[in-house]
């Protein structure tokens, strides 16, 4: 196994970020964050743009699995959409480049394949990591050829709204990880990994590894979900 993956293998994966409209949007804070998470025993990084990346590698010698999260007028995507992205993720040297590998609309019309040809000629070496939201999108990324198969946006694309992972006994998460290993490929569980039951199931079901986000490195929906909590209990109690 590449290196770079069996470290991956070793346990959790932190995706530090924080958007332009969020309470602890920046650079130093985001390599922080990461330095806490390598102290609390992340084995890598999930980082977005080139300015945090930067920064968070002066902090942890951590693997970093890089994305640039950028808006186009005419694309529902947005999770390394274009070869501009790419290039950014080269520059700050990232060990791995994540992008949208959904069905999803792309910037000029392009499509997925376009964009891998065009990233192998800039580095044939880069690992690759196909963020999918459903199982036919985890099928043509493992054909086109990506390295790291992950459910990042189950749920967060239309094709994908209302599949859930966990309903049926996560059958359909346990089909997604068994296509991916019988492809020869390595199979990250990411978005929505909140509880410790969904963590222990998707490592039970076999995947190689596991990112948690917000649950950790996002305070205004971690403390949104403990007020929930009280206000659940005093309903209760009135």
């Amino acid at each position: 196994m590449n290196s770079v993956l069996s470290k991956l293998s070793e346990g959790l994966i932190v995706s530090c970020q924080a958007l332009q409209d969020e309470p602890l949007h920046s650079s130093y804070i985001m390599s922080k964050m990461a330095k806490a998470a390598s102290e609390g025993g992340a084995v890598a990084i999930r980082a977005n743009s080139y300015e945090d990346i930067i920064e968070i590698k002066k902090e942890v010698d951590l693997p970093i699995i890089g994305i640039v999260k950028r808006d186009y007028e005419d694309s529902e995507v947005y999770i390394t959409p274009t070869v501009k992205e790419v290039k950014e993720l080269l520059a700050a040297n990232v060990d791995i480049i994540a992008m949208d590998a959904t069905s999803s609309k792309r910037p000029n019309s392009t499509t997925l394949q376009q964009l891998l040809s065009e990233v192998k000629q800039l580095d044939e070496n880069v690992l690759l990591m196909a963020d999918c939201s459903t199982f036919e999108e985890i099928k043509n990324a493992v054909n086109l050829g990506f390295d790291i198969i992950s459910t990042t946006l189950v749920g967060y694309t239309k094709q994908s709204d209302g599949i859930d992972l966990a309903a049926n006994n996560y059958q359909l998460l346990k089909e997604m990880i068994d296509y991916t290993h019988d492809n020869g490929r390595f199979f990250i569980a990411e978005g929505n990994i909140d509880t410790q039951e969904k963590i222990e199931n998707a490592i039970t079901l076999g995947a190689d590894s596991i990112v948690v986000g917000s649950m950790i490195t996002r305070p205004q929906l971690i403390t949104k979900k403990y007020c929930d909590y009280v206000a659940k209990a005093k309903g209760k109690l009135c």
